[in-house]
């Protein structure tokens, strides 16, 4: 390439991660060098400049290190949900408007089936009727319209338009549009060089065009027209907002009716009300003056009562195995020896043990695919000894439990002679407990079923939600830092292969489970946030993980710190990963 003012940079890709030299003309922007780049294997959303995540928009500068970031990657897809979501919002207002309801609304409710629930709501200030206004006329042929006005949107190709404001100017904005958990929100931000960025939509309308303005905490698209691929469907009091999963994006995933989960975010709402911590900022006042122990405590409380409850409902369907399954860092451990004191207080004497006790001898595993042994794989797990022996001490008979030495990598026998009554029962924790191949051997009407995951954050305020994963993450991160010795980094870094260990081994299966634990503490962000701070602070420009542990750091501005955590009790899941549990070394 040749120009008449030129400058070099870094371009770094999948094929050459270090990067390589090349030279672009001055005044360039991201969009432009990526459309120059092109063609790449999925739709270019971001980049990643210098280790920081940028807007397409931006324009380059001479030495600039670049990465091109699709929606595989955590940040570009958040951009991707930010700028749909934007769109969605300004399509339920104006077909609202046209079937004679004003100024309504949408709440980005919580993740559900590959994508978000929301609630339409009437106009701030209005009447309880006036909701019920709002379901009669929330018809499939109201979300059909929605989604066609959508897709004009992205046809129309509308840019995005970035302004940076004061902290004054923004929650005068928000102030005007009556959004008062996002008037708390950035009123309390303590951050002296946190500035609201407000993005606006200028869209045709009846001749001429409207302006529509909102607030989300991150980077967003150049134009509607990066918004491809998504789906609306009617569910239940709402409308289901579906695109692209990150392991698969180029297509809507296949729909599937997640009405148990659904059902537990119902609960979870139940539980914001009691606790008082609808959206973020309700949480940080609460910490603000002072009252972060009654909370601490009452969201404790609930998962008591949960758990009790589930005891009780196996105890009245009288079964003898116990299976509990969830993604990483959901708090399955403390989980399953909580509901095992919780079934000895109703009279029965459990037994805890893990599948891990059961890997094949490692000289014995085969290799997948990419000739490499996967220990995350069922196929890592003795099943005809597993169900052999749960079925032995199901009949009574005394059984030589396995015991895995994970040094050597065999199974050693002769230390666990174990033998139960019938009135004894089994709780058995492990990443393929829901998977009916595990336990095929074992009839099925002795089987209990439990998924575990944290499946819902309180919101930042009605459009922006905590995804989830971020939550688990912090809690692996601050959990492999005090126990195994591993940086924030290798955290960061291993995140991609856990989860889609996840999305093959466990979430598939979620389905299956008799009850649905949501792990969830109401407080945890914001404790966290003093033990993973730190951590993430350590990840220097130069490491691939900086990135990512800056659009965290920038997530933990909005967030209120909980310094003292002695009020958080011993048995509690956050301690399985901040340290001092009762259960856990």
């Amino acid at each position: 390439m040749c120009y008449t003012v030129c400058m070099n940079i870094i371009l770094r890709t999948e094929a050459v991660p270090d990067g390589e030299n090349i030279t672009i003309r001055e005044g360039m922007t991201l969009e432009e060098l990526a459309a120059e780049c092109g063609p790449f294997a999925h739709d270019i959303l971001l980049a990643r400049v210098n280790g920081l995540d940028t807007e397409l928009t931006e324009i380059i500068k001479e030495g600039d290190s670049i990465q091109f970031l699709d929606m595989r990657t955590q940040s570009a897809n958040l951009t991707y949900q930010r700028s749909l979501t934007f769109i969605y919002l300004i399509a339920v207002s104006e077909i609202f408007s046209q079937i004679g309801i004003e100024n309504a609304d949408a709440e980005i409710d919580n993740s559900l089936n590959k994508g978000f629930f929301t609630r339409v709501r009437p106009p701030r200030g209005s009447a309880n009727s006036a909701q019920e206004e709002i379901q009669e006329k929330l018809t499939e042929d109201v979300v059909r319209r929605i989604e066609a006005r959508m897709r004009e949107l992205v046809d129309l190709d509308l840019p995005f338009r970035k302004d940076q404001v004061s902290m004054e100017e923004g929650v005068r904005i928000w102030e005007e549009g009556g959004y008062q958990e996002k008037v708390r929100l950035l009123a309390k931000v303590e951050e002296p060089d946190f500035a609201p960025v407000f993005y606006t939509l200028d869209v045709p309308k009846d001749g001429g065009m409207k302006e529509y303005t909102n607030y989300f905490f991150g980077p967003m698209l150049p134009s509607t027209g990066y918004v491809k691929r998504f789906e609306l469907r009617k569910y239940r009091k709402g409308i289901l907002l579906r695109f692209p999963y990150y392991s698969s994006p180029d297509s809507i995933p296949e729909y599937i009716d997640d009405s148990k989960i659904y059902e537990a975010f119902s609960e979870e709402h139940k539980w914001r009300h009691l606790l008082g911590t609808r959206y973020l900022a309700d949480m940080n006042d609460i910490i603000t003056e002072g009252g972060a122990k009654d909370t601490i405590l009452l969201s404790e409380a609930l998962h008591e009562k949960k758990i009790a409850e589930i005891a009780d409902e196996i105890k009245e369907n009288k079964k003898r195995i116990v299976l509990i399954a969830g993604p990483s860092s959901s708090g399955k451990t403390t989980f399953a020896k909580r509901l095992c004191i919780q079934l000895r207080v109703i009279g029965l004497r459990p037994i805890y043990m893990g599948t891990d006790d059961y890997f094949v001898n490692r000289s014995d595993m085969e290799v997948n695919e990419k000739g490499e042994k996967d220990y995350e794989s069922l196929d890592a797990v003795d099943i005809n000894l597993f169900c052999s022996n749960m079925n032995d001490l199901l009949a009574g008979k005394e059984v030589d439990i396995p015991v895995f030495d994970f040094l050597e990598g065999v199974k050693r026998f002769g230390q666990r002679i174990t033998k139960i009554d019938s009135n004894q029962l089994i709780v058995i924790e492990g990443i393929h407990a829901l998977n009916a191949r595990l336990t095929e051997q074992i009839p099925d009407d002795t089987k209990f079923r439990i998924y575990i995951s944290p499946l819902a954050q309180m919101n930042l305020d009605i459009h922006n939600r905590v995804p989830t994963t971020d939550v688990r993450m912090l809690r692996r991160l601050v959990r492999d830092y005090k126990y195994r010795g591993h940086s924030a980094a290798a955290t960061i870094d291993a995140w991609p292969k856990v989860r889609g260990g996840e999305d093959k081994n466990i979430f598939p299966y979620n389905s299956a489970a008799d009850v649905l634990f949501n792990s969830t503490l109401a407080y945890e962000t914001g404790l966290l946030k003093k033990y993973a701070e730190p951590l993430l602070e350590e990840i220097t420009p130069d490491q691939p993980q900086y990135g990512e542990a800056r659009r965290l750091l920038d997530f933990f501005k909005l967030f209120k710190t909980i310094e003292d955590d002695e009020d958080v009790p011993n048995n509690s899941i956050l301690r399985e990963f901040i340290g001092g549990s009762v259960f856990v070394e």
